[in-house]
């Protein structure tokens, strides 16, 4: 009686397995469609950076990283993943996998092409799914599918600007359906007004949005204030030596005063909460959604 019900136990966990995988393949494959006709539609420059090789993949390591059959690693560039170990990271990395498993893809150069562990990285294009065969058109990458599908957000260098901005329209797209990650109050939108919560994010790749009060150049630095009080409020500094760079991709900071915006990237506590911001995407218009 006893080995019955530990057979029966097996067969019901091996059910409700299969049925995950069903479910995440048939999300996939809805929020692959999104994303192609998203694409299809946009009057923006395409994202289509160099190609710079092509590779198979054997499985999903995790919500961001590829094994290859030739025994490499891809890690997809331009996007952060959910933190290993929690519920959505293995919902990002299922989805990954049955995004990619088994298929060819081809790697466009996004920035560096080897991160610091020796791991590919790159913008990476593959076949569709079956359900979805209209979705290889080339502009839709595999990071464009994880955005929107809320299994990631997108990271604080991206490397290329119409990449950039067509990352930033999925992801807005998720976390307006609250989709994924964005149904979790881990990874929501901080409020910049409210410190104390920012200071409990020291450490994470955080996202947090709100008024610009002020921007102010001192020496090599310009700082973007979000409060009155500098040295316990929210601020973003930008090295002066990187203002063209924001200003070549739209983004004049000295026009930030009074607008909403929405910032990215690893916050620290300097006083106040604090990001630094080195590239064009760690800043968006918010008001702009």
């Amino acid at each position: 009686m006893r080995g019955g019900r530990r057979s029966l136990h097996r067969s019901l966990v091996a059910a409700v397995a299969a049925v995950t995988v069903m479910a995440a393949a048939q999300a996939w494959a809805q929020a692959w469609a999104q994303a192609w006709a998203q694409a299809r539609a946009q009057v923006a420059p395409p994202c289509r950076p160099p190609v710079t090789g092509t590779a198979t993949v054997q499985s999903a390591i995790d919500g961001r990283t590829l094994k290859l059959t030739d025994g490499r690693e891809l890690r997809l560039a331009g996007i952060e993943a959910p933190v290993p170990g929690d519920a959505t990271a293995r919902a990002a990395t299922a989805a990954l996998a049955a995004l990619a498993g088994g298929r060819a893809v081809t790697l466009h150069r996004l920035g560096p092409q080897a991160d610091r562990y020796g791991r590919i990285s790159a913008l990476a294009t593959a076949g569709a799914p079956a359900a979805e065969p209209q979705a290889s058109d080339p502009a839709v990458s595999l990071q464009v599918a994880l955005l929107a599908g809320g299994h990631a957000r997108v990271a604080a260098r991206v490397g290329d600007v119409a990449c950039a901005a067509q990352f930033l329209r999925a992801e807005r797209v998720a976390r307006a359906a609250g989709l994924g990650l964005w149904a979790e109050p881990h990874y929501l939108v901080r409020k910049a007004e409210n410190a104390a919560d920012l200071l409990a994010e020291r450490g994470r790749f955080t996202v947090v949005e709100g008024q610009v009060l002020s921007v102010r150049p001192s020496g090599g630095t310009i700082y973007v204030n979000f409060g009155r009080r500098w040295s316990q409020d929210f601020t973003v500094t930008v090295a002066k030596r990187n203002e063209r760079r924001f200003a070549a991709a739209g983004q004049e900071l000295s026009k930030l005063a009074g607008r909403r915006v929405r910032v990215r990237g690893t916050l620290e506590e300097r006083g106040g909460p604090w990001i630094e911001a080195a590239h064009p995407e760690q800043i968006e218009i918010a008001e702009r959604d």
